[in-house]
């Protein structure tokens, strides 16, 4: 089981090829991935054309469906943000530390494309899916 991040579907949508597009696009129908809602957001909120919306959001439902905030997750989520910034390291989106945090809890690890995600995986022990 893994996470794909907002970073790694919008290039895919996008049809930009990278090393995590090709593996996302090589993983799709044969490894158990997961959806948030909070990336559900990120990906759907960039679409312009109605119809280009409505294709992506039927495929991204296909996936199982994980709500990832919650109590626990955003106490956690405030802990790694303020470990991160005593270590030097501001992350740019409060997102991205709710992201990490929830695959660090639940042990999935993350496939992604953006730098923020960087230091949670030296200091914090995100697991990450090298493409």
């Amino acid at each position: 089981m893994i996470f794909v991040d907002s970073s790694v579907w919008i290039d895919y949508f996008n049809g930009k090829i990278t090393l995590q597009t090709n593996w996302l696009d090589s993983s799709l129908g044969t490894t158990h991935i997961l959806m948030g809602d909070l990336v559900l957001t990120e990906v759907l909120q960039g679409f312009q054309n109605d119809s280009d919306f409505k294709t992506a959001r039927d495929l991204l439902l296909e996936l199982p469906f994980v709500v990832m905030g919650g109590q626990d997750i955003s106490i956690q989520s405030a802990l790694n943000y303020r470990t991160l910034r005593k270590r030097g390291v501001t992350v740019r989106k409060t997102i991205d530390v709710i992201i990490g945090t929830f695959c660090i809890h639940y042990g999935i690890p993350l496939l992604h494309d953006d730098r923020d995600f960087d230091p949670m995986v030296k200091c914090l022990g995100l697991k990450i899916i090298d493409a």
